[in-house]
């Protein structure tokens, strides 16, 4: 169930993420067309402007040629005859009298009688019929028009590819003038001027390709950035579905563990009392078989020992299910320790343990609870001391925190036995015991005792290698 919430809640957010990706791919094609768009108006102007240029230079050699060749050529030899070298020597310089500094790549005049190039300033196309076709046509109709013959393209940008190629033809009526220059109906030919565009195309072609470039840098720039967010938004979401979960597990093992307080709470109170008269009936017992029957005392004596045991682990279940508020006051922890150190001196000297002291002098007072606090410092060295049967080692230090915070660092270690990952995990769960006689609440109060305090409780260790227990205050 928790699981599913889980899924409910992302699904939103993952409704977003998908629009988001389809926005992006959007505005990316939206880039590419517009940028497309932009480099092919730019050359649709660029070749309006050059064919409006063409036919105004077409106007004015047309009218140049008129009036310098035409009429004195007609005058003194009565017509036009271009095989004449005198005659086509005289209408070349005025051709490119006129087409110097222009800009212009070639011009070339075409007969009005029969499709054959009468004069053209690439010497190998003077004669050659069939070459003006379908423009040629509809200028000896009187239409103005243009081709454009290119081999541009955006693969030209790639290394190895064949330059680009563009070349502007435009074809004009070759009028007869009036005197003052106005135009007639009669034609005479047609003009045909030839632009090399190779290198405005090419500009148009590497800005084209800017274009789309910046824009795809751009689009992806926001691609990756879009997708770090995405991803960091993912890994928050994820965290806190999982802080989410950890919460709710507590809060179930909170309950769980309240409702078997309770439990354990109503348990021990109704046997505390009946262990209570059980130990002193069987003192009483004990005293009356000294004074009857001597040597058998030992029996009843028996009897009290197992009670007071049983009474301290009913007062254990008391302490777990019932855990008391600390009553805080300023102490010395390096007092604590020490206090708990010598109680345990003749336990120490029993199982063969040395004791070790490193103490912080500088540390300063904490609120804490002496009680409290001393009984969690000696389960701890207890559970230390029964980790070492063969004997060992018990090392007590205490430090500041790092970066020098307020507060402590109590760490107790031993060299005893160790414990592997799965006991470290169960540590401090409650009833969870590796020992033959134990209630398994005794590390599971000290974590209880450090929690009312605000502090934490870590444990280090491996198998064979001893156990560190650090209580940071």
């Amino acid at each position: 169930m928790k699981v599913d919430n889980a899924a409910t809640q992302l699904k939103p957010f993952r409704l977003v993420k998908f629009f988001t990706f389809s926005g992006l791919a959007v505005v990316l094609v939206f880039a590419l067309v517009l940028s497309w768009f932009i480099s092919d108006h730019t050359k649709r102007v660029l070749l309006e402007r050059r064919e409006a240029y063409a036919q105004v230079f077409a106007e004015n050699l047309n009218h140049q040629v008129f009036q310098q060749f035409v009429i004195p050529i007609v005058l003194r030899y009565g017509g036009i005859a271009l095989r004449n070298p005198e005659q086509f020597r005289l209408l070349d310089t005025i051709v490119r009298n006129v087409t110097h500094g222009m800009n212009i790549e070639s011009v070339t005049i075409f007969d009005s009688r029969e499709n054959v190039t009468s004069y053209s300033t690439v010497p190998e196309r003077i004669g050659r019929r069939g070459e003006g076709g379908e423009l040629y046509e509809k200028a000896l109709k009187g239409q103005n028009n243009s081709v454009l013959c290119s081999t541009g393209s955006l693969r030209n940008l790639l290394p190895g590819v064949e330059p680009i190629t563009c070349q502007l033809r435009t074809y004009i009526p070759f009028r007869q003038k009036k005197p003052l220059g106005k135009d007639t109906d009669v034609i005479m030919g047609v003009i045909e001027i030839a632009q090399d565009l190779s290198e405005e195309l090419e500009e148009i072609i590497e800005l084209q390709g800017i274009i789309i470039a910046a824009s795809v840098g751009i689009m992806t720039a926001l691609f990756v950035i879009l997708r770090l967010i995405v991803a960091k938004a993912d890994r928050i979401i994820e965290a806190r579905a999982e802080d989410r979960r950890k919460l709710e597990e507590r809060l179930h093992e909170s309950e769980r563990l309240a409702n078997l307080g309770r439990m354990v709470a109503s348990v021990s109170h109704e046997l505390k009392n009946p262990l209570g008269i059980v130990g002193s009936t069987a003192e009483l017992l004990r005293k009356r078989l000294e004074a009857v029957a001597p040597g058998n005392g030992h029996l009843a004596k028996i009897i009290v020992d197992e009670t007071s045991r049983l009474d301290g682990v009913v007062r254990e279940f008391l302490d777990f299910a019932r855990p008391h508020a600390p009553d805080k006051k300023a102490v010395s922890i390096n007092k604590m320790l020490v206090a708990a150190a010598d109680f345990m001196q003749a336990e120490l000297e029993k199982r063969g343990v040395k004791l070790e002291v490193h103490l912080d002098e500088t540390l300063p007072l904490l609120m804490a609870d002496w009680d409290l606090i001393y009984r969690a410092f000696l389960n701890v060295m207890i559970n230390a001391v029964q980790a070492m049967p063969e004997g060992g080692k018990l090392i007590l230090t205490t430090r500041r925190p790092a970066a020098r915070r307020p507060g402590a660092v109590i760490e107790i270690q031993d060299t005893g036995l160790g414990m592997g990952p799965q006991e470290r995990e169960q540590l401090f769960t409650p009833f969870f015991t590796t020992k033959n006689r134990g209630t398994g609440l005794g590390l599971a109060i000290v974590k209880n005792i450090v929690d009312n305090h605000g502090g934490t409780i870590e444990v280090e260790s491996e198998p064979g290698h001893g156990a560190l227990f650090r209580i940071i205050l």
